[in-house]
């Protein structure tokens, strides 16, 4: 009798189950089909547009066939012809020198900035602060080249009275290859550092008061509670950002050196990104440029894989 009414039960359960599941369905079906349309954009723009991989296997002439199906194959004949570039290992050491001191600065001024933020006792101020920081992260790389460019000018900039008052003359930052890549990394700071300050804080704000306040009590400092609670706090975060970061391990930044070298920089500033537009776009070089961007985007692959992979293994973090 017992067994009767627990299967009983069940069925009942289940029936349940199966009509609020329903139930949520019909009124979720609304949310689904809003996310359709922009499930199809995706399909074809992101997924869609890989099938132009194959270009990089063959000897890709425009208008020959349909699409990417009408040309020659020739393998990786167009890897070959990669290490053949007169100036292949000088734009992949420059990629790779300019992305790195990018990753590191974006990591670790951020988090400075944060923790410094922090210990203000004004609230408008810290917040004014932090506004004014945040704020040229919606600039677009465009304008903040023009700011740049005037403001590094070595004929009417801001440093040219600053130079002129120690007897010294302005150089050309945009203009030699000894500044551009410090231009690069800085101005990328003063854009970018914002969002990660703000990451930074929100993660602080979670930590308990207690913590401090029992650190107080024991008498301990502020450098001592930043080392003892702050940063153990923050390791999932950091952690979190220097895997992503090492994703862009090949990727210094396209938008923002296209709009401030030129070709008096090409040696210190011409990275990967850069070098595949002139070669697809100017030259024609379609097969070639394909090749160069596969090529980044498994070794950025292969980065991000073992960076998390470190990660795992060494401070056991887990993003899934």
């Amino acid at each position: 009798m017992a067994e009767l009414i627990e299967e009983n039960i069940m069925n009942i359960t289940k029936v349940d189950m199966k009509a609020e599941s329903k139930s949520k369905l019909r009124r979720e079906l609304p949310l689904h089909m809003m996310l359709l349309i922009p499930g199809i954009f995706v399909l074809i723009f992101s997924y869609g547009s890989m099938v132009g991989i194959i270009m990089a296997f063959q000897d890709y002439i425009p208008g020959k066939g349909w699409y990417v199906f009408g040309s020659d194959f020739v393998g990786i004949e167009n890897f070959k012809a990669l290490l053949t570039i007169p100036n292949m290992l000088n734009v992949l050491w420059n990629t790779v020198f300019i992305a790195l001191l990018k990753i590191i600065s974006g990591l670790f001024f951020p988090l400075t900035f944060a923790l410094l933020l922090n210990e203000l006792k004004s609230v408008w101020f810290k917040r004014g602060v932090q506004t004014a920081v945040f704020l040229p992260y919606f600039v677009s790389w465009v304008i903040m080249a023009g700011i740049l460019i005037d403001l590094l000018s070595p004929a009417k900039g801001i440093f040219v009275n600053l130079f002129a008052a120690f007897g010294l003359k302005v150089p050309f930052f945009l203009g030699d290859n000894n500044w551009f890549p410090t231009v690069l990394v800085v101005s990328n700071l003063w854009k970018d550092a914002g969002y990660g300050m703000v990451i930074y804080l929100a993660a602080i704000t979670n930590i308990n008061p207690s913590l401090y306040e029992a650190a107080t009590i024991d008498g301990c400092g502020y450098m001592k509670k930043v080392r003892y609670i702050t940063l153990p706090s923050l390791a999932p975060v950091i952690i979190l950002l220097s895997v992503l970061s090492m994703g862009s391990i090949l990727n210094a930044g396209f938008e923002q050196v296209f709009n401030l070298y030129s070709p008096v920089v090409y040696q210190s500033g011409d990275i990967l990104d850069t070098f595949v537009y002139r070669m697809g776009i100017s030259e024609g070089q379609y097969s070639l440029s394909t090749a160069v961007g596969l090529f980044k985007s498994v070794v950025s692959l292969s980065f991000i894989s073992l960076s998390y992979y470190v990660a795992y293994k060494v401070a056991d973090y887990r993003i899934f």
